[in-house]
């Protein structure tokens, strides 16, 4: 029933899925904690990509034979797959790419080059990934537009109040992050999305942290994009896709040209193939959208909410850890309050590789530097920093042996 408390993962029984964790780390057992940059990947799922070459292997929609169409409806069922997790209207409006990064260069392509004028503003926030600000900054050079950013709060919150001073009639695209690969911050998408559209703004989400962690339905945000990629949420790295509404990528130019992205070809004219495949030039990356396919059925099977609930309480329990260790700066909420298992942090006077190095001795894989959110960190006075995020298969034994080394880190050094 809809209103069932959420099921309790076993995270043990979890763990046992993924090959990966049965490798020792410098003969200790593998705590992966770099999972904002990318997951481990579940054996249903490197089953189904080897199920695919070894089974299927074909080019798809380009021939009449049994391999052709199998593959094409493997294809075509994982678009259908995307289509259903994220609650869009129809799997024509999925588009697979190979990441959330190929997919805003896309619109930026696709949207931005044909529809944006000299003095046409984007607005953006400091937050955002690398990602969702040089292809705008290409646009920038290319059309004379203007790029603007909404600010922060000191507590690593997005600032409402200046993001609704900085959405003028001038703002003709919102391209904003649903939750911070930085900071973990989720931002109300639903209420900016919403801003945005009363001055007839496009909006463009990047739900690269948010799709894998949290439910996410795009016809509930309103949005007229969202990018995400594959691999964060345990697809095969190479994969990722595009939510478009239809009818404004029927509208819309191609980002690529060439093979399957045509209707028709003349000597010095073409025209463009249905949806998706209008933005799927030449032979896509079959096996890993069945791998992503995969990924979704095995989270399908799990529950968004229970993943939520079960990171939520690994989020708690790691915040409360952290503030015990002395000479620590997190940045970021300090509360657990619409923000995702995403912690940033320095030790004190401690260079942040000095620390992941020592980390992975132990066999624990952080990340650390800037994050490819070099804005942030300066605007934030960062630095570089350690970032760990967790996921369905770690465990609070994990945190507390993370814990454990910060702590020696602090008498070392």
């Amino acid at each position: 029933m809809k209103n069932d408390p959420p099921a309790k993962l076993d995270s043990s029984k979890i763990r046992a899925d993924f090959p990966i964790f049965k490798r020792l780390i410098r003969g200790k057992p593998l705590i992966y904690l770099d999972n904002p940059a990318t997951t481990q990947h579940p054996q249903c799922v490197i089953d189904a990509i080897s199920n695919f070459y070894s089974q299927h292997n074909a080019n798809i929609r380009r021939a009449t034979h049994l391999l052709s169409y199998e593959a094409t409806q493997l294809y075509e069922e994982a678009h259908k797959k995307v289509a259903a997790f994220i609650g869009a209207d129809n799997w024509h409006e999925i588009v697979f790419t190979r990441n959330a990064t190929e997919a805003l260069n896309l619109i930026a392509y696709a949207w931005g080059y044909w529809n944006l004028q000299e003095g046409d503003e984007i607005l953006l926030t400091i937050m955002e990934h690398h990602s969702n600000i040089v292809p705008w900054q290409m646009l920038q050079n290319m059309k004379g537009i203007k790029l603007k950013y909404a600010m922060t709060t000191p507590e690593g919150r997005l600032d409402m109040d200046d993001f609704r001073r900085q959405l003028t009639s001038k703002v003709k695209l919102v391209s904003i992050n649903h939750a911070s690969n930085v900071l973990g911050t989720i931002n109300p998408v639903k209420e900016m999305v919403l801003l945005a559209k009363n001055i007839n703004a496009v909006t463009i989400i990047d739900g690269a942290q948010s799709v894998p962690h949290i439910p996410v339905n795009v016809k509930e945000i309103g949005c007229d994009f969202m990018a995400v990629s594959g691999h964060k949420m345990l697809g095969p790295t190479g994969s990722g896709f595009l939510y478009g509404k239809k009818k404004l990528m029927e509208k819309m130019h191609p980002f690529l040209y060439g093979g399957d992205m045509i209707d028709e070809v003349t000597l010095h004219n073409a025209t463009w193939n249905e949806l998706p495949w209008k933005y799927e030039a030449g032979t896509p990356a079959i096996a890993d959208a069945i791998g992503l396919g995969a990924a979704i059925d095995y989270l399908s099977a799990l529950g968004m909410e229970n993943i939520m609930h079960y990171e939520q309480e690994l989020n708690r329990y790691c915040l409360e850890q952290l503030q015990q260790i002395p000479d620590i700066t997190i940045h970021g909420p300090l509360s657990t309050h619409d923000r995702l298992g995403v912690f940033t942090f320095n030790l004190n006077g401690i260079s942040s590789h000095e620390v992941a190095n020592l980390l992975d001795t132990y066999g624990i894989a952080v990340r650390s530097g800037n994050h490819c959110a070099q804005p942030l960190a300066n605007h934030l006075h960062m630095g570089d920093t350690l970032r760990i995020g967790f996921y369905i298969y770690n465990t609070r034994k994990e945190i507390d042996v993370m814990i454990e080394i910060l702590k020696k880190a602090l008498a070392l050094f």
